[in-house]
């Protein structure tokens, strides 16, 4: 179970920094998605400071324990709160995007719980 946690933890926490990089870069195909779904392109920044904390919270987290907790739930409430913003712009097709980002996120926060 801990290989599993430990597994599953560093890989959210890479997923949540590429996430965060790619809002600093303010990729095209990134900006257009945030303008459909009505979410204003200056909160590109904003969002990808999240995202990092989270990500360093989840690697700092494998030595100060109640730290990885926090950031896998925080992340996971943020990528909830992205496919809720999706489902309210109604572009349904785009709900896989931040599925593997939230999908790892709770596995670890699960599999730290279960530990």
């Amino acid at each position: 179970m801990h290989t599993a946690y430990l597994i599953f933890t560093v890989l959210a926490a890479l997923s949540a920094a590429v996430a965060a990089l790619i809002d600093v870069f303010r990729a095209q195909w990134v900006r257009e998605n945030m303008k459909q779904y009505g979410v204003p392109e200056w909160t590109l920044y904003p969002l990808a400071v999240i995202k990092a904390a989270g990500a360093i919270g989840l690697l700092v987290g494998l030595a100060v324990p109640p730290l990885a907790l926090a950031a896998a739930l925080g992340l996971t409430l943020y990528f909830l709160l992205a496919v809720a913003t999706i489902l309210r712009a109604r572009f349904y097709s785009h709900l896989g995007y931040p599925m593997p980002y939230l999908l790892t996120a709770a596995a670890s926060a699960a599999l730290f719980a279960a530990a």
